[in-house]
């Protein structure tokens, strides 16, 4: 069977087309592909992507105090990691007194599930 070539034309496996021939475009906009690109950085970081994982699978406010132990790491660094989690959009914070509970974010549900769906079903 031939195969075509980006701009329709019959290639063999050894024939590529021209630079610039064709065109190659997605229908993200600037600003949706930089969040996107926010988005990952911020998963991309162990702290940031457990805290996320204890928030969302706790189905409940999360506070503060609960994630230092649970995380291993300093109060700063899960300042830190929390501040980053919100500015990205992945959970909602709420301060009551000196205290604030986050909550995962229905964007960083979606992408958590979509996560362990691509895992597989031999992941356990």
């Amino acid at each position: 069977m031939e195969s075509q070539n980006c701009c329709g034309d019959a290639a063999d496996a050894t024939d590529r087309p021209e630079p610039g021939c064709c065109t190659v475009e997605h229908a993200l906009s600037e600003r949706e592909l930089a969040a996107d690109v926010e988005t990952l950085a911020t998963l991309g970081n162990d702290t940031r992507y457990e805290a996320l994982r204890l928030i969302a699978d706790a189905n409940v406010e999360v506070c503060v105090c609960e994630l230092e132990p649970a995380l291993g790491v300093s109060q700063g660094a899960v300042s830190q990691a929390l501040s980053r989690l919100f500015s990205a959009g992945l959970v909602d914070r709420r301060k009551d007194g000196r205290w604030r509970y986050y909550s995962a974010t229905e964007r960083a549900e979606r992408l958590l599930d979509v996560l362990d769906v691509t895992r597989g079903p031999d992941h356990e």
